[in-house]
């Protein structure tokens, strides 16, 4: 991409947008900074689609909007690339490998009680206290360096706590901007002019978040009045999409509040899937493709991956173009930075209650899980092992052990 004043004018092709993030979706393990890392080096450094400037602006944008960071930054690495088109490429070939992945395990699972049963399954469920626990530990290290901010992520926590569910995830991250405004704010250089300048004109990117609140507001109620099944589905998984903040992990709470307590996925069901997506490269967002194969009511199968799977997305479709005509002039201002550090702050402690509940509960009943989790931590944490090689030693221990 080049660019005249403010004009970008794409030197790619959809094709080769496809391409590069199809290899990227086969294999970026590690979760979300992780996959910030395999962009840089194959975008940036190997390819050099934008610079070093560039690609911060971008990953600042995208780290401020809710919604899955590294997707985001593909999408608008894409977008940047090759226009329109090229953001579709690029979200469907960083997506595609670990949401046909996950498709075929939902419908193993589905199909076979015994497999659903098995040791090997629980090992996967016992992963995923390891994996959200190296979570929380990283991200406290980095967003919660000091008193105040430590302090707002364990009142998050208390809060999701006390109230499961999308309600109390609102109301921790409500509490984090609020925080992060009312705290002593960070002494700080200004912003920069934002190197980011490619987007629809404002009056369309208005359009695009007016869209976005509008769903936000309206599919519940739809999905109210109608009693559809795929509306609900469409509802839920939009405001997952729509509502996390830092990506990646924090989604599980918000996705297991709004498939377990109504019967459409058992939680048993739910943690098998999350610790199998812990051993597939790319977006941890797929974990929605399985969800919606593996429900019990209908649209379930693949009819039911692929409406969770773009409903999930939905959001960041409409917030990308929405945010970019103003996201220059917006993070220069000191307000939405100190709301944006509350707001991290509050992921940590929303991390801290997932990995209570429902991850630890439903996982940890005995010594013996409570030591193949904790050395599964080992080797994540300390020995930094490649998570699919954690998983894979956990399934296989857990087939032995338990």
């Amino acid at each position: 991409m080049r660019r005249v004043g403010t004009v970008a004018r794409h030197d790619g092709s959809p094709a080769e947008v496809l391409a590069a993030f199809l290899r990227l979706g086969c294999t970026s393990f590690g979760g979300p900074v992780a996959h910030l890392g395999y962009f840089r080096a194959e975008l940036v450094e190997r390819r050099r689609w934008v610079d070093e400037a560039l690609y911060a602006d971008i990953v600042a944008l995208c780290q401020f909007l809710p919604g899955p960071a590294s997707s985001q930054v593909g999408i608008t690495l894409g977008l940047l690339r090759a226009g329109l088109p090229g953001a579709l490429a690029a979200w469907l070939g960083f997506t595609l490998p670990s949401a046909l992945l996950m498709l075929g395990f939902a419908y193993g699972l589905a199909h076979g009680a015994e497999f659903a049963r098995s040791n090997w399954l629980h090992g996967l469920m016992i992963v995923a206290v390891a994996v959200v626990a190296q979570a929380v530990w990283g991200m406290a290290t980095r967003l919660c360096p000091d008193r105040p901010r430590i302090s707002v992520a364990v009142l998050a926590a208390l809060l999701a706590l006390a109230a499961p569910g999308a309600s109390g995830q609102l109301g921790g991250i409500a509490l984090g901007g609020l925080a992060g405004l009312l705290l002593p704010r960070e002494a700080a250089a200004p912003a920069a002019e934002s190197g980011l300048h490619y987007g629809p004109p404002r009056a369309v990117g208005a359009g695009l978040l007016a869209t976005f609140f509008v769903l936000l507001a309206g599919l519940p109620l739809l999905a109210s009045a109608t009693g559809s099944h795929a509306l609900a589905l469409l509802d839920r998984f939009y405001r997952a999409g729509a509502l996390v903040f830092g990506g990646g992990h924090v989604v599980l709470p918000l996705l297991q509040g709004a498939t377990v307590p109504p019967g459409w996925v058992s939680n048993d069901a739910f943690l098998a899937g999350y610790g199998a997506a812990q051993a597939l490269p790319g977006p941890l967002f797929s974990f929605a493709t399985y969800l919606g194969a593996a429900m019990v009511p209908p649209p379930n199968g693949w009819a039911g991956g692929v409406l969770c799977l773009i409903a999930i997305y939905l959001p960041s479709a409409l917030l990308l173009p929405g945010i970019l005509p103003f996201w220059g002039a917006l993070r220069r201002r000191a307000g939405a930075q100190a709301a944006l550090r509350g707001v991290n702050a509050a992921v940590v402690g929303l991390l801290v209650a997932a990995l209570y509940t429902p991850v630890w509960t439903s996982a940890i009943g005995a010594p013996r899980d409570f030591g193949l989790g904790l050395l599964a931590f080992l080797l994540l944490a300390v020995w930094r092992l490649p998570p699919w090689s954690v998983v894979a030693f956990a399934a296989l221990a857990a087939g032995v052990v338990l």
